[in-house]
This record gives C-alpha cells, sequence and structure tokens, in this order.
C-alpha cells in the first residue's frame, strides 16, 4: 500500500526550517534538491538566488516516515505561498502502476498541475489539485 507523507511550503527558508526540523528529530536528509540542479532551460535562465532555493527537501522520521518540503516555486510554476497551499499531501507508491491509479483517480474532476511523468530526480512524479482543491504529489521510486 502507498504511503503518505507531509509536504510543507516555505518563502524562501526551506533550507532553514529543514535544519531545525534535523536538529528536533535527528537523521539526516535523504534528498536535498535545489533549483540549480534541474536541467538549463537557456530560454528561462534563474538568478542565482532562485538557483539555490530548494525544489525538494526530505527528513526520514522513524521508520517508514518523511517530512518533505520546499521553497514556492513562483519561478516556474507561477506558485504563490498563501494560507490554504503551504501543505501538500504526498504519496509513495509501490509501483508505477499504483502511481498511475492514484494519480488517476485523484485527479478526475480535479486539475493535474504537472502530469506524472519520469522527473530529472529518478521518479516517477506528478502534482494535482483534486476536485475539492487539495494538493497532492504522487511519486513512486524504484528502489535499486
Amino acid at each position: 500500500m502507498a504511503q503518505i507523507n507531509p509536504h510543507i511550503l516555505f518563502k524562501g527558508t526551506t533550507e532553514e526550517a529543514f535544519n531545525f526540523y534535523k536538529s528536533v528529530f535527528g537523521g539526516d536528509f535523504s534528498m536535498l534538491l535545489r533549483m540549480k540542479d534541474l536541467p538549463k532551460d537557456p530560454e528561462n535562465p534563474i538568478s542565482e538566488t532562485v538557483g539555490n532555493k530548494i525544489i525538494n527537501i526530505s527528513l526520514p522520521i522513524g521508520k517508514n516516515n518523511l517530512l518533505m518540503g520546499s521553497d514556492v516555486a513562483e519561478h516556474f510554476m507561477d506558485q504563490e505561498l498563501v494560507t490554504g497551499n503551504r501543505y501538500t499531501i504526498s504519496i509513495s507508491a509501490e509501483s508505477k502502476e499504483e502511481a498511475d491509479q492514484l494519480f488517476n483517480g485523484l485527479s478526475a474532476g480535479g486539475e493535474i498541475e504537472y502530469p506524472l511523468s519520469d522527473s530529472p530526480w529518478d521518479s516517477y512524479f506528478g502534482m494535482l489539485a483534486d476536485k475539492y482543491g487539495i494538493q497532492w504529489m504522487v511519486d513512486y521510486t524504484p528502489k535499486n
């Protein structure tokens, strides 16, 4: 069965916040990906400030939980941090087929924000808002 993890948006303070959470919960980040780590788009260059923003950070908590986060992606998604969109439910599927099933089910009547596809960070990933406006991220990362 899929695993559900909280994902928190920040306005440029993700790294600071997650270092604080790391000091509280212990452990090490299982992922830290910055905007500058994504494939370059020569038609839309990003500044050094934007390049250093966090696009994905994960802190394992306990045996099976992840606290995930990112800085608001206003540069390439016109995303704005407002009350109500600061939290996203992230689902870690156990297979690509389960990811497809969950993504397609949740997106029915909703709005796909990022189509489910292979991501630059080696996972199968998509984002959507369901018909009730709840933000979801669906991810499948094969285990080697």
